[in-house]
């Protein structure tokens, strides 16, 4: 594997082991007091100002608060890669086009990003199986219904673009990078960061909490811890496809599709889905053609399959689909300690 530059022989043991590697430029604990420091400039600023602040009238998922919080993550995402660009080019010592190779910005390695992607897709094979047969989902993207979704409703912007975009440039380009010079384990940056970025998210508690009062403390509660947990294991694994690829446009498309799929479905029986919006008579024309039994247990058969050989698949190609000349780390480093 190639290396990064000057800074990566320099910092990196795993590269030149012939050559004692030069003492960290910043520690591990000081690199997790930055990304948390990150993690806070990204979401204290949404309760500063009136305009992104919820409130029990004022819902996050208002349009106007959805913008205003835009503008913001948009400010601390530069202004934290600004600082981790200043601790890579002076207190590493790297050049310019070793940082923007750390941060995940240079070169755009969209075939890395394509791999990633199509990794990603197998975990879900049982959920886009459902999609695009059982819920003739092919349809809405011959009509590019889920693209014109995008221009049009603030809600999916956020979810599948500006969320995933600048969660992955904090997370990932501005904080991952400071791990790797602060020499910390591979797998303990993979684990780690992830954490935080899980932290990230339970200020959602707080929210829920103020819109919807009349929802017991435990349920929300409960679903704070599973949302914790979501988020900290899809941060590890964004992590690991980060630091093997060194390409940030993959996790931001992983992340957004990811967002597009939701949770798999691991119980029950699967039909065609009527949209609750849909106005009444459509829904009545729905029940009238409602699948025979035998067609539901086909799909229900076929879409199980299809969760575990994609799972399967998934495991088996993980190394080599995310195999790239362009990973902040060598293969090594996944075994050291």
């Amino acid at each position: 594997m190639p290396a990064l530059g000057d800074v990566m022989r320099k910092l990196n043991p795993w590269y030149h082991e012939d050559e004692p590697p030069a003492p960290p430029p910043i520690s591990t604990a000081a690199a997790s007091v930055l990304v948390v420091v990150y993690a806070l400039v990204y979401f204290l600023p949404f309760y500063a100002s009136p305009t992104t602040r919820p409130s029990p009238t004022l819902s996050r998922d208002a349009p106007s608060v959805i913008r205003a919080r835009i503008r913001s993550v948009s400010i601390s995402c530069l202004l934290c890669c600004a600082a981790t660009l200043a601790v890579l080019t002076r207190g590493a010592d790297a050049s310019p086009a070793d940082a923007l190779h750390l941060m995940g910005l240079w070169p755009p390695a969209l075939a890395d990003t394509a791999r990633a992607v199509l990794l990603t897709a197998l975990l879900f094979a049982g959920p886009l199986f459902a999609y695009f047969v059982v819920d003739v989902g092919w349809r809405e993207w011959l009509r590019l219904e889920p693209v014109l979704a995008l221009w049009e409703d603030w809600m999916t912007w956020r979810n599948i673009v500006a969320g995933p975009v600048t969660e992955e440039v904090l997370f990932r380009a501005a904080s991952v990078p400071l791990m790797l010079v602060a020499r910390t384990p591979v797998r303990q940056t993979i684990f780690l960061s992830p954490v935080l970025f899980g932290l990230a998210h339970v200020h959602h508690f707080y929210e829920f909490r103020l819109t919807q009062p009349q929802v017991p403390v435990a349920a929300a509660v409960l679903r704070s811890v599973f949302q914790l947990s979501f988020t900290t294991l899809f941060g590890a694994y964004a992590t690991f496809l980060f630091v093997r690829t060194g390409s940030l446009p993959a996790v931001c498309a992983v992340h957004a599709f990811c967002n597009c799929m939701g949770l798999p479905r691991l119980w029950g029986r699967v039909q065609p889905q009527v949209p609750d919006d849909d106005p009444a008579p459509l829904r009545r024309r729905h029940d009238e053609q409602r699948p025979s039994t035998s067609a539901v247990w086909l799909w229900t058969a076929a879409y199980y399959v299809l969760l575990v050989a994609g799972a399967t698949a998934w495991w088996k190609n993980i190394w080599a689909l995310t195999e790239s000349p362009n990973a902040l780390v060598s293969d090594l480093a996944f075994t050291s300690t």
